[in-house]
């Protein structure tokens, strides 16, 4: 029998290609040394930045450097079980989040892996961690207001959707009561709000989640733990996690609040990392890119312009200072990447003014054009008379003798103090805080004792709602103060006092 010569190369041809689907080439590495959640590799020449690698007990590592003669990465979750010598794989993906509205409701890690025993989140859209922010052309000024529900932020530092605001002040101010309050006045408003909690402790994760249960609020919140008995390397995603979260609302045309809670433990867990991957150290022991970690994070949240939809995502960082002390390394980093900042004070906090914001120091850099016209009207000087106020009383603490003028500046100042206070878990609306501030920002408190005014505040806000509705159905309709409504806020409160009796 004799062979042709086309049937011998159909069969040698055939052979290679069964031979070529049988060796696919995979890369792998070799731990050479693990330990502090960090693990170098050898090999692994064409792996990615940020790549996923596969551990032999599971775990996931995340590649943050790229040296000559090894690889350094993260591990996201227990190094129990790595040893020296272990295989690792590549798996040929950006470390990415999943994202979309089957998160919303839901407590989850800097993975996305639910934390809620509520089951697995099935999605279908996943984002990477990393991502480049809108640039100047795809956004538009910031120009309408995220209602916090907080009387002295509404009307004095006023944040918009798509703004920076960071909020700033020592342990045990209220800070993280301010965000509460805000995610609770976001009920109804189709607003989905993104809390992400970085070296907390589980207990504090564990009694936020409750109150929001409580108040109905968590069907629009999604809740992302990266608590201190986490990997650094976990509670350095969290934040990223957020923002693509966040993101996703963003370009679907929605609006998002995203808040960073806090951003002082994220820049110690990346020192942690950054020193143990032996990164060079520079001021404070952080690395040098330290502000390059929250400005590519912060630059993120924006307010797109009508093409992309017209979505937004708010950014509400918190930093936490020591001693009062504004001028240190990471609040000052912080201040400058933010549109403005709120500023909790604990000698406030602690005289009973809650909640504790210093409007000396705080500002909003977007200011008026994130508010309403209705709380422009009535707003519009209480930030002056204020400063005035705090700086007569300083004057009047010395005994010396005051003008009637400066009498009458002391007793207003004392009222508004008192009626910028406001419970925790207690948001107002609109209507409600333009009628407060419209009353005493017109003189009509300055006869009341200064310990009856919250409570004739209240009372009268009720009177309000019973006897002329459609005031306060004007303003939150057309949020606008327009002058009839003025005269029958007048003659409102003209007819209450009439009525009113103070308790004894």
């Amino acid at each position: 029998m004799t062979l042709k010569p086309e049937e011998v190369s159909w069969v040698i041809g055939n052979e290679i290609e069964k031979y070529a689907e049988r060796n696919q080439f995979e890369s792998m590495g070799r731990v050479i040394q693990v330990g502090d959640g960090i693990a170098r590799i050898w090999g692994l020449e064409d792996v990615m930045m940020s790549e996923l690698l596969e551990f032999p007990n599971g775990t996931l590592g995340m590649v943050l450097n790229l040296a000559v003669d090894h690889v350094g990465a993260v591990i996201l979750g227990t190094e129990q079980g790595i040893r020296e010598h272990d295989v690792v794989k590549k798996t040929n993906k950006i470390a990415r989040v999943p994202v979309g509205e089957a998160l919303l409701g839901r407590v989850v890690n800097a993975l996305g892996e639910p934390l809620d025993g509520k089951g697995r989140i099935d999605t279908p859209h996943f984002r990477p961690i990393e991502a480049q922010a809108p640039n100047v052309v795809e956004r538009q000024p910031v120009n309408e207001p995220i209602q916090t529900g907080v009387k002295a932020i509404d009307a004095m530092i006023p944040i918009g959707k798509g703004q920076r605001e960071l909020i700033i002040g020592d342990r045990q101010t209220g800070k993280t009561t301010l965000i509460l309050d805000t995610i609770l006045n976001q009920k109804d408003k189709d607003v989905v709000c993104i809390y992400v909690a970085i070296g907390q402790k589980n207990s504090t994760i564990a009694k936020m989640v409750a109150i929001l249960e409580k108040h109905d609020a968590m069907k629009y919140t999604t809740i992302i733990a990266a608590p201190a008995s986490d990997p650094a390397a976990l509670q350095y995603l969290a934040p990223y996690a957020g923002v693509n979260m966040g993101e996703y609302f963003m370009y679907k045309g929605k609006h998002a609040i995203c808040f960073y809670d806090d951003l002082t433990k994220h820049a110690q867990a990346y020192r942690q990392m950054a020193l143990l991957l032996k990164r060079p150290p520079g001021r404070e022991a952080y690395p040098g890119d330290v502000f390059y970690l929250h400005s590519r994070l912060l630059e993120r949240s924006a307010k797109l312009n009508e093409e992309l939809g017209g979505g937004s995502l708010t950014g509400i960082p918190v930093v936490e200072t020591q001693a009062n002390d504004v001028a240190t390394y990471i609040p000052t980093n912080v201040i400058s990447i933010t549109d403005g900042q709120i500023y909790l004070e604990s000698d406030l906090f602690h005289a009973g003014i809650k909640p504790a914001i210093n409007v000396g120091i705080s500002a909003s850099r977007v200011g008026s054009k994130a508010q309403t016209k209705a709380m422009k009207k009535v707003a519009g000087s209480l930030r002056l008379d204020l400063a005035q106020y705090r700086e007569m009383a300083a004057f009047a603490q010395f005994g010396a003798e005051v003008e009637e003028s400066t009498l009458a500046l002391l007793k207003r100042g004392e009222r508004m103090v008192e009626i910028l206070k406001q419970d925790k878990f207690c948001p107002y609306s609109l209507e409600k805080q333009v009628v407060t501030i419209y009353v005493g920002s017109k003189g009509y408190l300055d006869d009341i004792p200064v310990k009856f005014v919250r409570k004739f505040e209240e009372e009268f806000y009720h009177f309000v709602e019973k006897e002329y509705p459609h005031v306060l159905s004007s303003i939150a309709t057309t949020l606008d103060l327009v002058p009839e409504v003025m005269k029958e806020i007048d003659e409102a409160i003209i007819n209450f006092k009439k009525k009113y009796e103070f308790p004894t």
